[in-house]
């Protein structure tokens, strides 16, 4: 496949960030780049999603530092606070070096994936409001069938589809083989700024229920981001079922203290509401023949290791990096990247179990889990930041290289 130095054909499978962040690199190492989404648009509002650590310098690599600060939600820190409002705990953004609880580079998720689309999309084509509905491998390619009924050929194809991923699905074998339910379930949209945020985030846990609430500023003063969790053992309720998602929230969120009711009120109203549950990807392997994995879709460390992002952009980086350098041979390229970052998906799971067990040890009546022990902890938490090395990757074609250095 040497010929592919220059012109390979690379299928990738979402749309939110993991999708974008290796069509950026893809397309700068010599791909041809497609990209289908089944939604008809990309998806606004989410979680607040953080870069830390190692993520900060792909981003500067990418030439978007500007831009992604651009549309950062511009959190001065944060509160605990008990059911009456009274504050328990400050953090400020600085903390840490920007690293810490509010991370310095702060975004929506809807608008990290905004900004990733706007820089690809004059390079990429991109295909929404359909999905890959068969795909078939050989030695020298994968034909791939797509809903709307086109037929392709490409050299590769890469699942960036998230948690849920229907190309691991159809690839890898179903979903219960490599999803790990951590126990907690969360839900975050969008309401009216009524309670008065200003720059800063507000959280209430109710320790003996293992519930939580939340409200965050985002960049459109006039409105907030609220965010639920709680604990639940097991997690059945389709991901598509979105009123049928609105009754558990609301059925969990029964009772519990500070704003709660009020930021439910705007439940039926909310333009972006999310619910899923907390869970990780565990798989052996990232890819089989001519097909990889990347983001959630392969390795979903859980919004609790507050660490997604990161690993779906890094990813992206090594990834595109490690199969230009193989000068696009599928096995060499998807080990160089599994080698890569394999410890380092491993150190962020295992800190996503870690603030799990913290918040809900073994269930609601359980007391809540022991803060870890710091002097150990550290060592994992700077593995999980910077425990991962960003080759130059010199030699390797790169179209936008003098973008990304300035």
């Amino acid at each position: 496949m040497g010929a592919a130095v220059s012109g390979g054909k690379v299928l990738v499978a979402g749309a939110s960030i993991a999708g974008p962040a290796l069509a950026h690199w893809l397309r700068r190492r010599g791909a041809e780049v497609t990209v289908v989404e089944r939604a008809p648009g990309l998806r606004p509002g989410g979680q607040a999603v953080d870069a830390r650590g190692v993520t900060k310098e792909v981003i500067r690599r990418m030439g978007l530092d500007a831009a992604v600060r651009a549309a950062c939600t511009d959190t001065a820190g944060a509160y605990t606070v008990d059911a009456d409002g009274n504050v328990l705990e400050t953090y400020r953004a600085e903390d840490d070096g920007g690293d810490g609880f509010i991370a310095d580079i702060e975004i929506l998720r809807g608008d990290l994936s905004q900004v990733l689309y706007d820089d690809t999309r004059d390079g990429v084509e991109y295909l929404f409001d359909d999905l890959i509905a068969e795909l078939t491998q050989d030695a020298d390619g994968v034909d791939v069938t797509l809903a709307s009924g086109g037929r392709r050929r490409f050299d590769l194809v890469i699942g960036a589809d998230g948690l849920h991923s229907a190309l691991r699905g159809m690839v890898f074998g179903p979903r219960e083989r490599f999803i790990r339910h951590l126990g907690l379930v969360l839900a975050f949209y969008s309401v009216p700024n009524e309670f008065g945020l200003d720059r800063w985030l507000i959280e209430y846990q109710d320790k003996k229920s293992g519930r939580s609430a939340l409200l965050r500023p985002i960049q459109d003063a006039t409105r907030a981001m609220a965010m639920f969790s709680f604990p639940a053992a097991d997690f059945d309720v389709d991901h598509r079922d979105i009123e049928g998602q609105k009754r558990l929230l609301r059925e969990q969120m029964d009772g519990l203290g500070w704003s709660t009711q009020r930021i439910l009120a705007h439940l039926d109203d909310t333009p972006d509401f999310y619910l899923d549950q907390v869970a990780q990807v565990v798989m052996d392997r990232w890819s089989d023949g001519r097909v990889g994995l990347i983001g959630d879709a392969a390795f979903s460390s859980s919004p609790m290791s507050g660490q997604g992002t990161g690993l779906a952009l890094v990813g992206a980086y090594l990834l595109a990096g490690e199969l230009a350098a193989a000068e696009w041979d599928p096995k060499a390229g998807f080990d160089g990247y599994e080698s890569r970052m394999r410890s380092f998906v491993e150190a962020n799971q295992e800190i996503g179990r870690m603030h799990v067990q913290v918040l809900n040890p073994s269930g609601a009546d359980a007391e809540p889990g022991a803060e870890p022990d710091m002097e150990a902890f550290m060592p994992l938490i700077e593995r999980a930041l910077n425990g991962v090395e960003l080759p130059d990757y010199a030699g390797v074609p790169d179209s936008g290289a003098t973008s990304a250095r300035t």
